[in-house]
């Protein structure tokens, strides 16, 4: 069962960045030290979790040690936001400790499963204790933060690895059409392909749209638009409360509620940018909107640009990188 209890001792921190390490290791020809596929092959195969996590860079081996303690409240994702190391590969039996900074504000640890749930917690030196003895791959997160990229995973024993060129990432594409969104729609049920507007100045998506159970989708959830095309979700009133909010940072709506209700973005650069309701992202609350020629732009948002980098080396990962934005002008939302 897990335990909490309180600590006084000082907390360690690990602070990496997702991209600009791998990238600069490929660069010269080095890899990373304690970083392990956990078999031969590739990375364990974790289907899109990480995609917005930036301070993911592979699966630390721990292997072979009783405990492993994890930082919660670590640099990462825009601030203190980050679980470290993010990801963790150990034995069956091992007793997983997450110990708080007490940066970044109330923080939790919750299995997306169910297995384990911390309490929400803003004071360093706190901790939380799992033993894992099943063999297998647990995601976690930090509820308050998981948007933001305060994501974890625990692997345990021997499990499926992808291959050295999709590890972490899924990369078959979700769809028949030529974009690959790294497994973004998987569990999207109103997800059927990506809807064509080019030629269109203005784009509206419904927020509270019936998917996912409910009124719980974007509709449609994937459209794909020339630059500088307005962007315009409109609430349905069905639901409860949603808002629209970008993985990447670029914009972020309030929450309502209020049929009617608007709120606007122009994008201008090109890529593809994924959004969610917060409140309801894990029933499959999710969209995307593709800007510009997919196979002009080789279909990879920002984010997805950093996992490359590491394959690219240093100059071509960061020409890549520079090359793409999320979004870019003016917001404006009614209620």
């Amino acid at each position: 069962m897990p335990t909490n209890r309180s600590q006084t001792a000082p907390v360690s921190r690990r602070t990496v960045i997702r991209g600009t390490a791998a990238i600069g290791m490929a660069g010269l020809g080095m890899t990373t030290a304690g970083v392990t596929a956990g078999q031969e092959g590739g990375e364990p195969a974790y289907d899109g979790w990480f995609d917005n996590v930036d301070n993911y860079d592979g699966t630390v081996d721990k292997r072979g040690s009783d405990q492993v303690t994890i930082t919660v409240g670590a640099s990462g994702n825009g601030g203190a936001f980050g679980f470290g190391p993010a990801a963790v590969h150990v034995d069956p039996g091992t007793t997983i400790v997450w110990e708080w900074t007490g940066n970044g504000g109330s923080h939790n640890v919750v299995a997306e499963d169910g297995s384990f749930e911390s309490d929400l917690i803003g004071e360093a030196g706190h901790t939380f204790e799992y033993t894992v003895d099943s063999e297998g791959i647990t995601t976690y997160a930090c509820s308050p933060h998981k948007t933001l990229g305060m994501k974890g995973a625990i692997v345990v024993g021997d499990v499926e690895t992808a291959s050295a060129e999709t590890a972490g990432e899924g990369s078959e594409p979700d769809s028949g059409d030529e974009i690959d969104y790294g497994g973004w729609f998987e569990g999207v049920n109103n997800f059927d392909g990506t809807l064509d507007k080019t030629g269109t100045d203005e784009v509206t998506v419904t927020v509270g749209a019936d998917g996912n159970n409910g009124p719980y989708a974007f509709d449609p959830p994937a459209v794909r638009v020339d630059p500088g095309t307005t962007i315009i979700w409109e609430w349905s009133g069905d639901g409860g409360s949603h808002n629209v909010v970008d993985t990447g940072g670029g914009f972020e709506s309030e929450l309502v509620g209020k049929s009617g209700a608007t709120f606007k973005q122009t994008f201008e650069e090109r890529g593809i940018v994924k959004y969610v309701c917060s409140p309801h992202e894990s029933m499959g609350m999710r969209g995307a909107i593709v800007v510009g020629s997919p196979q002009a732009d080789a279909g990879y948002s920002r984010g997805d640009l950093l996992t490359l980098g590491g394959g690219l080396g240093l100059v071509g990962g960061l020409i890549a990188l520079f090359g793409f934005g999320t979004s870019s002008g003016s917001s404006q939302s009614t209620k």
